[in-house]
């Protein structure tokens, strides 16, 4: 059984440092629950509370699941890895505590750090990707985490492709799982992202059905994407005019993705991801029309 989630990014709380100011973890959980979802993440360290008695409580006040932790490291920085695995680890202990066995490390590159990748999210070109010599260290940086979150905690990683980072592209997304252990290192598949990178959902969800283990749903809107390339907007400026819209309103096709997922057996969680910038919008109310879209379409 599908079980449909929604994540505090949907409510403006990033990952980014960003001009504004994002509603709190109480609020943010209280409209999940209101909304009709039944898990969250956790957003990120120190959002939600990080004693493990006291979120706890907060998410069975509410009967919400805690599903996973979105840990962005930069990946293709050697150095970078030791450090990244104790903050996943540390992460990881947290879920584990709150959500024994069933909750996943998300790991993703350090997202929006990289002034040309994050100017050209959307259309990046292949010579603006990572070197042999960084590809395997980028490799190398998701193994350790994953060994090091398995090894402590038990639990397992997904890597996410996010525009503005190393991993947007159908390509390299192919290229990464090429690179890491599929025993230890599964996908979280976000339609949105990979729609905006460049790919068609439907395709890269049964391409990579094998590695999927956590899914993402976002949508994106064709007029603002287009829009994006041709004023040349960089990846902040697109989520701010809405890239990633309502569900329904874009052109991610989520009926043949709820088909495909029906057709593999999936039985993990969707999560609704619609990221907005802090303070904009109306999140309480896009989470609802989201949760009635999802109904519309059986789930």
């Amino acid at each position: 059984m599908i079980n449909i989630a929604n994540a505090p990014c949907s409510w403006g709380v990033l990952e980014f440092d960003l001009e504004g100011e994002a509603a709190g973890y109480a609020q943010v959980l209280d409209e999940i629950q209101e909304t009709g979802y039944s898990g969250t993440e956790l957003g990120d360290w120190g959002f939600m509370p990080t004693d493990p008695v006291e979120l706890k409580r907060e998410l069975d006040r509410r009967n919400l699941t805690l599903l996973s932790a979105f840990v962005p490291v930069r990946l293709k920085d050697p150095d970078a890895h030791v450090p990244g695995a104790a903050v996943a680890v540390r992460t990881a202990r947290l879920l584990a505590a709150v959500s024994p066995g069933q909750a996943f490390i998300v790991l993703a590159d350090d997202n929006g750090k990289d002034p040309v990748r994050t100017q050209n999210a959307g259309r990046v070109k292949a010579e603006e990707g990572l070197c042999t010599a960084e590809w395997r260290a980028f490799g190398d940086g998701v193994q350790c985490v994953a060994e090091s979150v398995y090894q402590a905690t038990g639990l397992r990683t997904v890597v996410h492709h996010h525009c503005a980072g190393y991993i947007e592209t159908p390509a390299e997304i192919e290229i990464l799982l090429g690179l890491t252990d599929p025993n230890l290192v599964g996908l979280c598949f976000d339609t949105g992202h990979y729609r905006f990178g460049g790919g068609d959902p439907l395709e890269g969800l049964r391409k990579h059905a094998g590695r999927i283990w956590h899914v993402h749903f976002k949508d994106c809107h064709p007029d603002i994407a287009g829009q994006s390339r041709r004023e040349q907007w960089d990846y902040f400026t697109s989520v701010k005019n809405g890239i990633f819209c309502e569900l329904g309103k874009g052109d991610v096709d989520f009926r043949a993705v709820k088909a495909e997922l029906d057709r593999l057996g999936y039985d993990g969680w969707i999560v609704v991801e619609q990221d907005v910038l802090p303070g904009m919008g109306s999140p309480k109310q896009s989470a609802q029309r989201n949760r009635e879209y999802l109904r519309s379409i059986g789930l």
